[in-house]
């Protein structure tokens, strides 16, 4: 079973757990999804001698499963994260060209249009507002009005082609400013979806390592596959300060 599958069969189990059962890291993922993979193999070599003392059978495929589960988990966190960060840098640098467009707009509009006080009447409430969100309508709103009313832009030596341009620039920067503010793709969602599938993946770990602890308590060599090979490296360096 790929990464993916593994994801989809275990993301209802993951949503279900409450917030307070979901524990948090208590080691680099990466470093603990490698002891994952490495267990599952040690442990199979046991298997027997587990399930003797009441270990499920279940759980040996259970440990695979939700090792897939938070890799895909971690791999969607990691993607989500990276298009929020492109996103906001992207924003910073085309929020300033959005407003210069606009206004830029405004005065060509406001030329054209300055004979007819209907006309310059929809200008002036279209430049009413000044914050972001007036900002992304003012560009729609203006290349509505200036197809609808193309004529006297023309006069001018306006390019019709900027009304175009004015409305891609509104659905373009109303996208990026979702993805910023995490309407569109919001990394906490998924990151709590990856620390439940860690979650469940622990569990499994845990239970594997405590039964093998404890069947192989007077056997060094297998005893040594059922610890966190990451823990001892770090309470061996605590020790050495």
């Amino acid at each position: 079973m790929g990464n993916k599958e593994s994801y989809d069969q275990m993301l209802e189990e993951a949503k279900a757990l409450s917030a307070e059962k979901i524990q948090k890291f208590n080691m680099p993922i990466e470093a603990f999804l490698q002891e994952a993979e490495d267990l599952n193999k040690w442990s199979l070599h046991d298997k027997e001698k587990l399930t003797e003392t009441g270990l499920p059978e279940t759980i040996f495929n259970r440990l695979g499963i939700c090792t897939g589960a938070l890799r895909e988990a971690e791999s969607i966190w990691h993607e989500d994260d990276r298009i929020r960060n492109e996103a906001e840098k992207q924003w910073r640098e085309e929020k300033p060209n959005g407003f210069k467009f606009r206004d830029d707009l405004l005065h060509s509009f406001r030329y054209a249009y300055r004979k007819d006080p209907a006309l310059l009447n929809s200008v002036s409430s279209i430049a009413k507002g000044s914050n972001i969100p007036d900002m992304i309508q003012d560009l729609n709103d203006l290349a509505v009005l200036g197809r609808n009313n193309l004529e006297p832009l023309l006069q001018i030596g306006f390019e019709e082609e900027q009304l175009a341009t004015a409305a891609d620039m509104s659905t373009h920067l109303a996208d990026l400013r979702a993805i910023v503010n995490g309407d569109k793709y919001n990394p906490r969602i998924n990151m709590q979806i990856r620390d439940a599938m860690y979650t469940l993946l622990k569990q499994c770990v845990d239970e594997i390592r405590d039964c093998g602890k404890f069947v192989f308590r007077n056997d060094p060599i297998r005893l040594n596959g059922y610890r966190s090979q990451y823990t001892k490296i770090q309470n061996k360096k605590y020790k050495n300060k």
